[in-house]
């Protein structure tokens, strides 16, 4: 069908312009239980069975214990076993009165992401893939321009400096309505409870500033995306910029 061969081809395409797979990769892949992560997990471990590159792909849940959202767990176990995956189910927390300068949507998804680090490095992955789609790369710019005077967002492929694994995003090419396209196709369940602060954050206003830019621009995404992709290092110097820029 259309939407599998176009969100495959964006997907292969990912893969190939910023070299995210290679041969022996363990990747954990961060399972939240939306469209976003299920339809990556999805198009991960479909992959990993193509001969090359040969690869390992683990999924990873964790369940926020002082967030009042709720994921259908036994669903997103089920979901990974039909695909051939092992998911691991982690469980964290934060105090929010330890540090005021940043919102519960900085804090929860902080902590969450330290206890991917960990639990990569516990099950020898040396990758964790996100399923980051190419609307939130351009709202993370439009954010870091507004609120920061700096234009710059999250990379397709990140080496971390404090951690021995490296962040990519294989889904940076598609849009948003991409991945619903391919919810919808498949049947993806939704949470069961949403997370009460997902609206709290400034993302919402920069995806209404997208919404406008395209309605005065029918091409805005492809501009503004290729301004985006030329802070993003060459790939002939991908290997020297990693190894320069542990941290960006």
């Amino acid at each position: 069908m259309k939407t599998e061969q176009r969100v495959r081809k964006l997907f292969e395409q990912a893969l190939k312009r910023y070299s995210l797979i290679a041969d022996g990769d363990r990747v954990l892949v961060g399972l939240s239980g939306g469209k976003d992560s299920m339809s990556l997990l999805e198009l991960l471990a479909k992959r990993s069975r193509v001969f090359k590159p040969r690869f390992e792909v683990e999924a990873a849940f964790v369940r926020m214990r002082n967030i009042p959202y709720k994921n259908d767990e036994a669903y997103l176990r089920s979901f990974a076993e039909s695909l051939g995956v092992r998911l691991h189910i982690f469980e964290t927390e934060f105090d929010e009165t330890t540090d005021e300068r940043h919102t519960h949507c900085f804090l929860c998804s902080w902590n969450r992401r330290k206890m991917l680090f960990k639990a990569a490095q516990d099950l020898g992955c040396n990758k964790i893939a996100l399923g980051h789609h190419r609307d939130d790369l351009m709202e993370t710019a439009l954010m870091n321009l507004t609120f920061e005077g700096k234009f710059h967002t999250m990379p397709p492929r990140l080496q971390m400096e404090k951690f021995p694994v490296e962040i990519i995003r294989p889904l940076c090419l598609m849009r948003e309505s991409d991945l619903q396209a391919l919810a919808d196709l498949r049947g993806y369940h939704q949470q069961a409870v949403r997370c009460p602060y997902e609206d709290a954050s400034h993302r919402a206003d920069m995806k209404e500033m997208i919404a406008h830019f395209e309605a005065m621009n029918p091409e805005f995404a492809y501009t503004f995306f290729t301004a985006i992709e030329r802070t993003f290092p060459e790939q002939r110097d991908l290997k020297d910029f990693l190894k320069k820029n542990k941290e960006v």
